[in-house]
């Protein structure tokens, strides 16, 4: 073959090759950079209406007023560190359990893995609110099953509480989650090369010494990229604290997360400018969470 023609051979086929990627880059586009740039234009103006609200509507050009008032929102800000504190209490627990329990398929025989894995499975392939609906159900203090139980050991048990509602949000998310993540760590233990814990037997390590000293950090990229998840989905939880919302009004209030009252402002108050200000913010600081997290643990371990 001569050299033009290899080099066009070459060309066609990565050509071929990059054309896998266009739907994924559709997608990217339609459903990510254009609501983006959608929202930052909204963010831009206001709507105002004459007289006492009742006179004619009209749309004026604000700039980055609505962005500077929603940086200086005391209920989004306190929305956003309720979010926050249950994050970095809520993640490494759930990562603890999926990795604890990868480590535990990935110590047993095929067979019993399999059958395993796919009962820790069940609970993520339920649709979400499905799920809540469902803890929903056995949180009530009148038709559920568990305020009865903790009631024989004296417990008085209030899944709707200030003190347990972001118990009860935190159980249903590990309930749906971890089984996600263990399969993501599982994936990524099965992949590495079994000579290496073979090796690591013969020189005398236990089980244990195995897991911690040579599994876990092999599997560190994986870790980071189900925490990076964790970040983004938990700092937007939406629809479990929502439904929440329908039992116990009083304790999840309208703008108890900030995906919350986002909603509140564009569907409730109808201000969906201001949303959309607050919905940058909230992009903004989610980016900003998940890169910080990605930068200081996603290095090469130094030997």
């Amino acid at each position: 073959m001569s050299a033009p023609a290899a080099m066009t051979w070459r060309r066609v086929a990565a050509l071929k090759g990059a054309s896998f990627t266009v739907p994924f880059f559709l997608g990217f586009v339609l459903f990510t950079a254009v609501p983006i740039v959608l929202a930052l234009r909204e963010s831009m103006y206001t709507t105002k209406s004459s007289g006492l609200g009742f006179g004619e509507k009209t749309i004026e050009f604000v700039g980055l007023g609505n962005l500077l008032k929603g940086m200086g929102d005391e209920r989004f800000w306190a929305g956003m560190g309720r979010v926050a504190l249950f994050a970095a209490i809520s993640i490494p627990l759930i990562q603890v359990a999926s990795v604890t329990l990868a480590l535990l398929l990935d110590a047993a025989t095929r067979r019993v893995a399999a059958r395993f894995r796919l009962a820790l499975l069940i609970p993520y392939m339920i649709p979400g609110i499905v799920a809540t609906l469902i803890w929903i159900y056995l949180y009530s203090p009148d038709v559920g099953p568990l305020t009865p139980f903790f009631a024989l050991f004296g417990v008085d048990a209030d899944f709707y509480s200030g003190e347990l509602i972001w118990v009860s949000i935190g159980n249903l998310m590990a309930w749906g989650g971890i089984g996600f993540n263990m399969l993501i760590v599982y994936a990524a233990l099965q992949a590495v090369p079994r000579e290496i814990f073979e090796g690591a037997r013969v020189d005398g390590a236990s089980e244990l010494r195995i897991a911690w000293s040579i599994k876990v950090p092999l599997i560190r990229r994986s870790l980071v990229l189900t925490t990076v998840l964790s970040i983004i989905g938990t700092l937007q939880i939406f629809s479990d604290p929502m439904l929440f919302r329908s039992m116990t009004p009083e304790t999840v209030t309208r703008d108890f997360t900030p995906i919350m009252g986002i909603y509140d402002w564009a569907f409730a108050q109808g201000d969906f400018n201001y949303a959309a200000a607050l919905s940058i913010i909230l992009a903004l600081v989610v980016g900003l969470a998940s890169a910080i997290f990605y930068r200081f643990t996603n290095k090469a371990p130094t030997s």
